[in-house]
């Protein structure tokens, strides 16, 4: 068994273990491996051990990998949805995880009708308030869901968000926690599902499936180190 492959099933593991602490279904967790940075070869390992579900948050080293394997892969654009790249984005991936603003909202929807497709898509919150980290703060989203949801084309899923940076995992407990109860309330309040929560990463996925993770981005503990930051954060 390559190392890949080990790591796939110790990660699988793991989320198994936080699911039975939470009563949960494993099932009712996605892993997406979060493949930037790495070649093709290492997604090639990890599709022969069994996993299908891959992370990219950079269009152009993602679309050179998506041309080299097989078709049958499900691909989740991870990263920051720049305006002149969403038509490829749309037409790439099966799932975009940052849609970050009401505006690139509305300007995705308008390609996805010209294109004719209807993407999922999740809502990135700041849940931090920071600065440095792009996103729809509390306050807006409460004041724009519904004019979100109401966009003919995007399919959204529910919320996502990295938290801020914190020295043990379970320090990121509240952040999740924060975005769990900011989607039930935004259900409550307008009586849609938003089913799914984005969140959790190699350092905190445990923790964030214990607060409600259906999607964690799982990289560095499935493929090794990277040798540098990509997008400020090492998934």
């Amino acid at each position: 068994m390559s190392d890949i492959a080990t790591n796939l099933a110790e990660i699988k593991a793991r989320i198994g273990g936080a699911c039975e602490r939470a009563g949960r279904d494993p099932a009712s967790v996605q892993l997406i491996a979060v493949s930037k940075t790495f070649p093709a070869d290492d997604v090639r390992e990890a599709l022969e051990a069994g996993h299908d579900v891959f992370g990219e948050s950079r269009l152009q080293e993602a679309e050179a990998k998506i041309d080299l394997l097989p078709s049958s892969l499900h691909w989740h654009f991870i990263g920051r949805v720049q305006r002149n790249k969403v038509r490829k984005i749309l037409q790439r991936f099966e799932m975009i995880h940052a849609i970050d603003s009401l505006r690139l909202a509305v300007y995705a929807d308008e390609v996805a009708s010209e294109i004719g497709l209807f993407p999922k898509v999740f809502l990135q919150i700041n849940i931090g308030g920071e600065e440095s980290k792009g996103g729809f703060e509390p306050d807006a989203i409460r004041s724009e869901i519904e004019t979100l949801l109401s966009l003919q084309r995007l399919e959204v899923m529910g919320l996502m968000c990295i938290p801020p940076a914190v020295k043990k995992a379970e320090d990121s407990r509240p952040w999740f926690m924060a975005l769990r109860e900011l989607r039930d309330e935004l259900e409550n309040n307008i009586g849609v599902p938003l089913p799914s929560l984005s969140m959790g990463m190699s350092g905190d996925f445990e923790i964030a499936v214990e607060e409600g993770a259906t999607h964690v981005r799982v990289g560095s503990s499935i493929f090794g180190k990277r040798a540098y930051r990509v997008d400020g954060e090492l998934a």
